[in-house]
């Protein structure tokens, strides 16, 4: 009887998983629309390419250089929030092993090069929301002008065939949660 009832726990958990996989492709697949388009997936490369990390370097680097006292502390966060996502991420990455989505559905392609093979979690919007959460933190009325930027970079990462939906959302709730942990601890 106990045999049973595990057979049928596990049977309802994966018709569960399936049904949230098959939506996250449905919704990427929606949000992949927008690549028919050559103007809009230029403008969503840009957006991804400053998620690549050169922004986030150069604006670190400016606040350490001539934002005084509190901008070396708030770039010496920002690199501390780097450090502590990189490991995270490359870990999740490999554990889960999540192909893109360019690889997986056919009727998906990859506008831009991928960065590594693994889709899970995006990297790109993790960094940015916990870069973005210390600078804002700091320096809440610029930091509101990053808001538009953040949720580009996350939004071109699927629209460009790269990510699912829920790879973004996971990275954002990691780098959130990284970029809330350093100004509240550090």
């Amino acid at each position: 009887m106990q045999s049973k009832y595990l057979l049928l726990n596990r049977a309802l958990r994966n018709t569960r998983r399936d049904v949230w996989v098959a939506r996250d492709l449905v919704w990427a697949q929606w949000l992949h629309r927008v690549a028919r388009y050559q103007s809009p997936v230029k403008a969503l490369v840009i957006v991804s390419k400053l998620g690549d990390g050169l922004f986030w370097y150069v604006l670190i680097a400016g606040l350490a250089l001539i934002g005084g006292t509190q901008g070396r502390d708030v770039a010496a966060q920002m690199v501390l929030a780097g450090v502590l996502s990189l490991p995270l991420y490359y870990w999740l990455k490999h554990w889960i092993g999540r192909p893109r989505p360019f690889v997986a559905c056919p009727d998906i392609r990859a506008c831009v090069r991928a960065l590594d093979k693994f889709s899970f979690p995006s990297g790109h919007t993790l960094h940015a929301l916990a870069f973005s959460i210390v600078f804002g933190w700091h320096y809440p009325l610029i930091g509101a002008a990053l808001v538009p930027l953040v949720l580009l970079i996350a939004l071109s990462r699927i629209a460009l065939g790269l990510h699912y939906p829920s790879d973004v959302a996971a990275g954002a709730a990691i780098g959130a949660t990284v970029g809330a942990a350093v100004v509240i601890i550090f």
